[in-house]
């Protein structure tokens, strides 16, 4: 098969896989589960730039929908960045597959793009709803190959780089899988050649592409480091019959056992990680024989194996009170106390391991055979990956009262606090599943909020007693006047009360009569009273927002993020119609 003809392989085989995953999610609607909040709209807000209360923990992803929502329904926005993100990831496996083994051909490409995509990282992540995590998995492939250029040559390759670099640094999590592997495949071996140069230029290609939340992290008002306490909620989880260590090395460990696909909840956990290892333990032997010709093996690998024993190690006790300290004193390090995301970095050198695989296999029986064991032993024994995670991830339709509340509420009219309070709820239309409020996204307007999450009954990350949103909690449940929100600069108290078996640390509200909510405040207006929300205003509040120094700053960081993107795909389909040109006879 000609080099054309692989490419298509390779592209149409990423488009095969991922439609089997997101299919259903195509349905003009919206997620609301977990972690996973779309909406018609969203809105260039100071909580989207990563400023005010709460950490910048979705910078540029907040901003980036909100822009690309006023054009494209905002449903359609982040399927649409879910369905990309799985079909990169397969087709940048496939490409590093050809670039590092070509003698496997197009079916050794082939059993790299299923291991991309058909893993439990993809599942469990999808089920707890942090989809844009897939999008740091997507760029990793494509930064290695892409810092292997920069570091041999230079050139335009420092664009390619920096684009990718930028893709996977959508979200901040994503952004530190990025640096490690540029760190592995750039910085390490040019400071280990005393090349100072590309060093710099690598660290710089870095900084560009997180630029957006380190900036917002400098300027936001949010603590910088995170409660200790989380780290032992959010370890690594052994699968049943499997020891942590080895539950990790099958590329699954996710915190929260509701985030799990059916089929590894029980024994079968054990069979289907030992599929998937034993397709990568086959071509091992072939990556020991190149990795001396071909440092990215190597250097994927040491990634790979040492990003899975320090998220086993973490989970252990020592490791969690090491865990503890750093993210209870180190600013940012809150993004590691989640250890299981980080075996996506394991991805890379397991795609390239399965390739090696059918290479390997492929000396006693057809190479396309081997391939199709290879993706059999990979995809079969994961079947509830496909339909939306077997059916659980699936999208919904809002009220109509969501519309009529987002309409009603103007920007720049005070914040909104929320009735419940907190962000966990359980709406009646999700049909009780967990999710993450609305409210932040759909308005245009900031919610007031603590950021504190409530797992198995505990509370991690609540704000200090004495911060605004903690005060405004206080005020909507325990009772107060207007002019006492006012001052806190909320305009709005939005009272959700269609929803059931709320989590444990929320209250229940009922609405008796016309805009008759239980909300012990005193003073406020009766704006919009439906089956679902009741909408009160806050006469005359003391708006708050972000300085024109800061908006503008991390509006400029937004865009220089952007840039680099943009920049390095016009770069690329420059270089690709230059080849197309010299290519025609």
């Amino acid at each position: 098969m000609g080099r054309r003809g692989a490419g298509a392989a390779i592209w149409t085989s990423s488009v095969v896989l991922s439609a089997a995953v997101v299919a259903p999610l195509w349905s003009g609607e919206y997620l609301l589960y977990r972690d996973a909040v779309s909406t018609p709209r969203s809105h260039v807000t100071d909580s989207a730039l990563g400023l005010g209360d709460l950490p910048a923990r979705a910078v540029p992803q907040d901003w980036a929908v909100a822009v690309l929502s006023q054009v494209v329904d905002g449903g359609l926005v982040v399927v649409g960045l879910m369905t990309l993100a799985l079909v990169l990831a397969g087709v940048g496996a496939g490409r590093l597959a050809q670039r590092l083994l070509p003698a496997t051909g197009t079916p050794g490409a082939l059993a790299a793009v299923a291991v991309a995509i058909w893993n439990p990282f993809v599942a469990e992540r999808l089920l707890q709803g942090q989809w844009s995590l897939l999008i740091g998995l997507a760029a990793l492939c494509w930064v290695a190959l892409a810092g292997l250029d920069a570091r041999a040559r230079g050139g335009s390759s420092w664009v390619r780089l920096a684009a990718w670099c930028a893709v996977g640094a959508f979200t901040p999590t994503g952004g530190l899988f990025v640096a490690v592997i540029v760190v592995a495949v750039v910085v390490v071996p040019t400071v280990l050649q005393r090349r100072a140069r590309p060093t710099l230029v690598a660290v710089g290609v870095v900084v560009l592409a997180n630029l957006p939340w380190l900036v917002a992290s400098l300027l936001t008002t949010a603590p910088a480091t995170s409660d200790a306490g989380a780290v032992d909620l959010f370890a690594a989880r052994a699968e049943p019959g499997l020891g942590t260590l080895v539950t990790l090395a099958g590329l699954g460990g996710i915190w929260n056992a509701d985030a799990v696909p059916g089929s590894r909840t029980i024994g079968w956990a054990g069979v289907a990680t030992a599929c998937l290892l034993v397709v990568v333990a086959t071509g091992v032997p072939v990556l020991l024989r190149r990795r001396r010709r071909l440092p990215l093996i190597r250097e994927l690998s040491a990634v790979g194996v040492v990003a899975v024993v320090l998220c086993a190690l973490a989970a252990t006790g020592p490791g969690r009170s090491v865990l503890g300290g750093l993210v209870d004193t180190v600013p940012g390090a809150g993004l590691l106390r989640d250890t299981s995301k980080f075996v996506a970095l394991a991805v890379p050198v397991y795609a390239v391991a399965a390739a090696a695989a059918v290479q390997l296999i492929g000396r006693w029986v057809p190479r396309g055979a081997a391939a199709g064991a290879a993706i059999l032993l990979v995809v079969a024994p994961l079947p509830d990956l496909a339909w939306g995670v077997g059916g659980d991830v699936r999208t919904v339709r809002y009220p109509a009262d969501w519309t009529v509340v987002a309409d009603e509420i103007p920007a720049g009219s005070g914040d909104v606090v929320t009735v419940p309070t907190g962000t966990n709820r359980r709406y009646d239309v999700t049909g009780g599943a967990v999710s993450l409020d609305p409210a932040s996204r759909l308005l245009r307007v900031p919610v007031v909020a603590g950021g504190a999450l409530v797992v198995d009954g505990r509370t991690v990350d609540a704000p200090p007693p004495t911060s605004r949103a903690a005060r405004a909690d206080r005020i909507v449940t325990d009772g107060g006047t207007a002019a006492d929100l006012a001052r806190l600069g909320v305009g709005w108290v939005l009272v959700e009360s269609q929803y059931t078996a709320a989590p444990p640390g929320t209250m229940l509200m009922t609405k008796p009569g016309v805009c008759s909510v239980t909300v012990p405040v005193t003073g406020l207006e009766c704006v919009h009273d439906g089956p679902d929300l009741a909408l009160l205003r806050v006469p005359d509040p003391t708006v708050v927002r972000a300085s024109g120094i800061d908006r503008t700053t991390t509006w400029a960081a937004h865009l220089a993020w952007l840039a680099t993107i943009v920049v390095g795909i016009a770069t690329a389909t420059r270089r690709r119609l230059i080849q197309w040109r010299d290519a025609r006879p």
